[in-house]
């Protein structure tokens, strides 16, 4: 049996978190001891490992929440688990271009720069113009 300061240790799970997982179902409510304290057995463990996990891999709550569901299921059940894997790595693709966007606007930027400071700083015009950078995307 774990307490929550080891669950918290042993997962890298804070330990509001922990119990604010144990609010929202996530986890299964903990049995206590006669001193009220919180005791989690390996299960419990494994299945904070479990959310841990999908939330650092970006997963909101209700996709965790639908994945644990799927515990024990069977067949084309299982589908809803790929769909959900396939939405969030189609959403982080999203991302990843539009920060590869702005990493093209930030380099056009910082480049307009000419080093020489006795005009107007082209940066800081770059930043104010907003419209120059929607028309080179």
């Amino acid at each position: 049996m774990f307490s929550i300061g080891q669950m918290s240790r042993a997962t890298g799970v804070k330990v509001s978190t922990i119990r604010f997982y144990e609010d929202q179902g996530l986890l299964p409510a903990a049995e206590r001891t006669a001193g009220n304290q919180r005791r989690y057995d390996e299960t419990a463990r494994a299945r904070l490992a479990f959310i841990r996990h999908a939330r650092d891999l970006g997963l909101p709550l209700a996709d965790v929440r639908a994945l644990i569901s799927l515990e024990g299921a069977r067949g084309t059940e299982l589908n809803r688990a790929h769909d959900i894997a396939q939405k969030q790595r189609d959403n982080l693709r999203d991302r990843i271009a539009k920060l590869q966007s702005l990493e093209a606007e930030l380099s056009r930027i910082s480049n307009a720069c000419d080093g020489q400071h006795d005009h107007v700083c082209a940066v800081l015009h770059a930043f104010s113009d907003h419209d120059s950078c929607l028309a080179a995307q």
